[in-house]
């Protein structure tokens, strides 16, 4: 698999409105950075509360769900015959991947190793994008792919017997942080890192009563209270079961599909309301988490080696998930990509 979609145009109602939505996003959030020509970023909210300038805030990980975001519409754009429509989102996309270079002051790494997977993820897709449009690659995507592949690398170690740390402090190894590279490394053909991330994944943070993979673990010192030198987080968040998800089917080994059907009725029964689609997190970021589930949830619908019913289930849930956004007008760019996402979703099944 290459994480893209390349089946037959989408109905035109989802379609329609992921085009709105985008367009929505576009006008409301984004714009030049600082008026620079040749860039592109998205204001955190709308109406924006301050002239954005190089130190007012944002979230690098939002910029690069959007950015993922806009070379959805690029690829729809492209499997509608619109290449003119795509080579505007490719243009699109590159100059937001510039902005977030500018505005990350001329780096692409940061403190957080998750941000940093997340747009490893986006910029390889960019990258296919161009090779697609342009049968070239895009330079500053492969630049920013190949920057980030390292730093993902120096996160990788076998304290807790593997994955990967959350942030530079080292102090903490989260499903966050190890979904999202997993699927990076596999779309890079590094599967041998792939498949250790996952199985690893599996062993530390994959709740067998629930199904689903819980936050993380800290490495902790042997004592009565930590016995097995580990400080486990419990909780579940939609978002994380997304990205393992596409890994799972990325290496496609016969246990890894098995899970990867298995997870998708965990999310199921366990995340979603019938008739409902999956619950919607609060907060910023917690707005961008069902997007992220139901964006990989879409991969699964298509994929022929698995089941019928969970291809079936993930299309159901991703189309339940898309009514229940539907009214929304969200003044936050996390909720407005989120709600885009869906919308795209959808729009593929």
């Amino acid at each position: 698999m290459t994480g893209e979609s390349h089946h037959p145009a989408a109905p035109a109602g989802w379609a329609a409105h992921a085009e709105n939505a985008a367009a929505e996003v576009n006008r409301m959030f984004g714009h030049r950075l600082m008026g620079l020509p040749g860039t592109w970023i998205g204001a955190i909210a709308s109406p924006a509360t301050q002239r954005p300038v190089p130190w007012s805030e944002w979230h690098y990980w939002w910029q690069s769900h959007y950015l993922d975001a806009i070379i959805d519409t690029g690829f729809q754009g492209l499997e509608r015959g619109d290449r003119t429509g795509a080579r505007r989102e490719l243009r699109r996309a590159r100059a937001l991947l510039r902005g977030i270079l500018i505005r990350n002051f001329g780096r692409f790494p940061n403190f957080y190793f998750d941000d940093m997977a997340w747009l490893a993820l986006a910029a390889g897709r960019l990258n296919n994008l161009s090779l697609r449009l342009a049968a070239r690659p895009a330079r500053l995507s492969a630049f920013a792919a190949g920057t980030l592949t390292r730093q993902l690398h120096a996160a990788h170690d076998n304290v807790l017997g593997g994955g990967l740390y959350w942030s530079r402090k080292r102090d903490f190894k989260n499903t966050p942080v190890n979904g999202p590279a997993a699927l990076h490394f596999a779309r890079t053909g590094d599967t041998g890192t792939a498949a250790a991330i996952t199985d690893w994944l599996r062993r530390e943070l994959f709740s067998p009563e629930l199904g689903l993979y819980i936050d993380g673990v800290h490495p902790a010192a042997t004592t009565p209270a930590t016995p097995n030198g580990r400080n486990t987080e419990h909780t579940i968040y939609t978002y994380n079961q997304g990205p393992i998800l596409a890994a799972l089917l990325e290496l496609g080994r016969p246990q890894d599909l098995a899970q990867a059907a298995a997870l998708i009725d965990a999310v199921e029964v366990q995340l979603a309301t019938p008739g409902n689609g999956i619950r919607l997190e609060p907060g910023g970021d917690g707005s961008l988490f069902t997007g992220i589930l139901c964006r990989y949830l879409a991969l699964a619908a298509h994929d022929a080696r698995l089941p019928a019913h969970s291809r079936d289930t993930a299309s159901r849930l991703i189309q339940d998930t898309a009514r229940q956004v539907l009214g929304q007008q969200p003044q936050q760019l996390s909720a407005a990509v989120q709600r885009w996402m869906v919308f795209s979703a959808a729009a593929s099944l």
